[in-house]
């Protein structure tokens, strides 16, 4: 992390450009056009196998006022954002830094892209900004996450970003008649900046 001040509003404004963005996607505020888009995600069956803790439909009121709550953006309190393409601004993903406070300056991490987006490199990206921004801006020291282990495909997306697997949860899901492992992730701000 550079202790450098800006010496000029230049500084601040070009800071500003490219905190949301990466040239391919930014993240911008939850529209309520977004909603019905996002609570299909969340519902899909295929998906909520990947990151909740029971696959079982829900109303979409709640999980309406959930994505409201962790995008208010409001000064103290959790931080949210849909992943958007920057050709053509079509929705790819939803992100949120959630639960931070003081003193331990610690946000959970969560993410969501769209099923057709999948593969293509969208999740990491995603992921750096979400980070990028939470260390520059938010000022956090650290920000953890929980990933199924059997859930590969994300743990190497967020190792790809700068996670490291700290700890596991054995036998923390229970899932087509089975248990499974939880793995608990996180990247410290030390180790964002020396990166």
């Amino acid at each position: 992390m550079s202790e450098a001040q800006w010496s000029s509003s230049d500084e601040a404004f070009q800071y500003g450009g490219r905190l949301l963005t990466d040239g391919e996607i930014t993240l911008r505020a939850l529209r309520e056009s977004d909603l019905s888009t996002l609570v299909a995600w969340w519902n899909s069956p295929e998906w909520a196998g990947l990151q909740q803790r029971i696959v079982k439909p829900r109303p979409e009121a709640p999980i309406e006022e959930m994505l409201r709550n962790w995008s208010a953006n409001k000064p103290l309190g959790d931080t949210g954002f849909c992943i958007v393409s920057n050709e053509g601004g079509e929705l790819l993903g939803h992100l949120t830094l959630h639960g931070a406070s003081l003193p331990e300056r610690c946000a959970s991490f969560a993410i969501l892209i769209g099923p057709d987006h999948v593969g293509h490199g969208i999740g990491p990206k995603a992921t750096l900004l979400a980070l990028s921004y939470g260390f520059r801006e938010l000022g956090l020291n650290r920000i953890e996450l929980r990933a199924w282990a059997f859930n590969t495909r994300a743990i190497r997306a967020y190792e790809k970003a700068g996670f490291v697997v700290e700890g596991r949860r054995r036998d923390a899901v229970f899932h087509d008649g089975r248990f499974h492992d939880e793995l608990i992730m996180s990247v410290l701000a030390r180790d964002y900046f020396a990166a």
